[in-house]
């Protein structure tokens, strides 16, 4: 063999891996130059047949062959994974192709809707860890120590003692710990309970709670401040009840329903509860209670939502569908 063949090689290789239109056909170029049994090897085989005189030119050009085409198959490699090719170049006169911008979710809508109306009356937002203490949970809530709700079937206790919030009252607690009243705050926030997931439970829902201490506050201001939160919610025709119930937090305590127009008909619908905060409460956080009253409620907003949009499954709120979360 000598140069001119040794050219001739070079050429075909050259060109059949510059032309191989896949991955598939890179590989078998370079293996049937550069393999173990490829030509390459085998021209280096043959070097101790080219005459002395001719070697030091002969094996120069093999050497640079092997190293050529090793490289340019590297190149060729990356184009065929990135789908360019060789000299394509980016042109910056073309339209950007952005993508479309997010919808904000329903859950964030109804929070910040139902923020932004208890801010006109001068509610402050506060916030709290998602791990709670039992006191702040359950004791200083008034939750006697047999209530259902403090079973393991019904919350989530962490191996030190701690829990997963039940409901976001304990950033009540913690607020009334740390100021003195009068206290005007909403508490917007995730929840924890060990409901088994259906189209109407989640083992992690969200809720805003609204709580308001000072002196002489009464069941009239709480009939005031939701019926406001009403009107503005769901429009000046809805009304509203109030029908006597239990919480361990709250005496009086009362459950809520909305009148008003959903998927054409009018009808009443429970949307939280509420109560005046019951004095025992008060002492667990330093409060006098011969001194102030105050009133507390809460609602969950997965529950606003489904009833907002006319969404019938509580899952599909967590499901990330692009298909459904594109509708709002």
């Amino acid at each position: 063999m000598d140069l001119k063949e040794l050219n001739q090689i070079r050429e075909t290789a050259l060109a059949e891996a510059s032309g191989a239109a896949d991955a598939a056909a890179l590989e078998a170029v370079r293996i049937k130059y550069l393999g173990r049994n490829g030509l390459l090897p085998e021209v280096m085989a043959q070097l101790k047949e080219v005459p002395n005189e001719k070697k030091p030119a002969f094996g120069k050009g093999a050497n640079q062959l092997k190293q050529e085409l090793g490289a340019l198959i590297k190149e060729r490699q990356g184009e065929l994974a990135s789908g360019t090719k060789k000299g394509e170049a980016f042109d910056s006169s073309l339209p950007g192709q952005w993508p479309a911008l997010g919808s904000e979710h329903p859950i964030s809508k109804v929070t910040a809707r139902i923020t932004e109306i208890f801010q006109t009356l001068g509610f402050t937002v506060a916030d709290g860890p998602d791990v709670e203490t039992v006191w702040n949970n359950f004791d200083a809530l008034n939750t006697p120590a047999d209530h259902p709700s403090r079973d393991e079937q019904d919350t989530f206790y962490l191996e030190n003692g701690d829990l997963l919030r039940c409901h976001t009252s304990p950033v009540q607690v913690r607020y009334m710990e740390a100021h003195k009243p009068p206290v005007r705050i909403i508490a917007p926030g995730r929840c924890y309970r060990r409901d088994t997931p259906d189209a109407t439970h989640s083992a992690n829902f969200h809720q805003v709670e609204g709580l308001y201490v000072a002196e002489n506050v009464s069941m009239a201001d709480l009939k005031g401040t939701l019926s406001y939160f009403a009107k503005q919610f769901l429009g000046e025709d809805v009304k509203i009840r109030f029908r006597p119930h239990f919480f361990p937090f709250t005496e009086p305590s009362f459950e809520v329903d909305f009148f008003f127009e959903v998927g054409g008909k009018s009808r009443w619908i429970e949307i939280l509860g509420a109560g005046m905060v019951d004095p025992e409460v008060f002492k667990k956080v330093g409060y006098d209670p011969d001194k102030v009253t105050g009133f507390a409620f809460g609602m969950g907003i997965e529950r606003l939502a489904m009833i907002m949009y006319g969404i019938k499954d509580i899952r599909m709120l967590y499901e990330n569908d692009v298909r459904f979360l594109s509708q709002f």
